[in-house]
């Protein structure tokens, strides 16, 4: 479903992403693991085509998006959902109106239609009943659960998570990550997740890459990726720092 080959990505005279080639298949969950700064939100924004490489392929479906126009763009977009790392949620509208944004910018439904979308996604994340609360009244946990169910009320192929657990603590995180199982399960989405959190790594991902040194230093299994003697890989896993 998404292949990305020999990408090339420097801001100024600072280069972030060198020769990173990999493949996900369709339905598979991926795991992007990574230092700070080392490229794991830029190589995220390349995949949807928010971000222009200076070099390489993305391709999506065996379509590459790297030389489209805005207006292709946007069809491929569709695809996919996105959560972002602090949930990205409207102040100022409610959990409902937050939810249904998509479905009135891209879909011709009558209220009554979106209404039932609304309550029925946000159901899946175990929000029943949340639709009129703002989101100043939602808990962090809660937050990353509206942003989820904005992310997939239009059910796309895949979902983009961007830190996901972050901010949280490990029982709330343990939540996140049961629901992203869940909602790659029952809607059969490809997912990809960006994190530092090792446990989360090791839950959600059928695979796990690792950037370093702005290339894939590891494609593997969680099990592999955590019981390798990789001396890079054990500092990263262990959390040790620098001598």
């Amino acid at each position: 479903m998404i292949e990305v080959r020999s990408l090339k990505k420097s801001f100024g005279a600072q280069p972030v992403l060198q020769d990173v080639s990999f493949r996900i298949e369709n339905g598979e969950s991926v795991v992007i693991i990574g230092r700070s700064g080392g490229g794991k939100s830029v190589l995220l924004k390349h995949i949807i085509g928010l971000l222009q490489p200076d070099a390489g392929a993305v391709l999506i479906d065996s379509e590459d998006i790297v030389a489209m126009n805005e207006r292709q763009l946007l069809r491929v977009r569709r695809k996919f959902g996105m959560v972002f790392q602090g949930a990205a949620l409207f102040d100022s509208m409610t959990v409902a109106e937050n939810v249904a944004f998509g479905l009135r910018r891209h879909e011709h439904l009558t209220e009554a239609e979106i209404a039932k979308r609304v309550a029925a996604t946000l159901d899946m994340v175990d929000l029943p009943g949340t639709e009129n609360k703002n989101p100043a009244e939602l808990s962090g946990g809660m937050r990353k659960r509206v942003g989820l169910a904005r992310a997939i009320i239009y059910e796309p192929q895949i979902v983009l998570y961007d830190e996901p657990t972050t901010g949280l603590d490990p029982i709330v995180s343990d939540s996140i990550d049961k629901l992203i199982i869940r909602v790659r399960d029952h809607l059969r989405v490809t997912s990809i997740v960006v994190t530092h959190d090792m446990r989360s790594a090791r839950r959600v991902g059928n695979r796990v890459l690792m950037l370093h040194d702005k290339k894939i230093y590891a494609n593997c299994t969680p099990e592999a990726l955590f019981t390798s003697q990789d001396s890079v890989v054990r500092q990263f896993v262990d959390g040790v720092a620098d001598s």
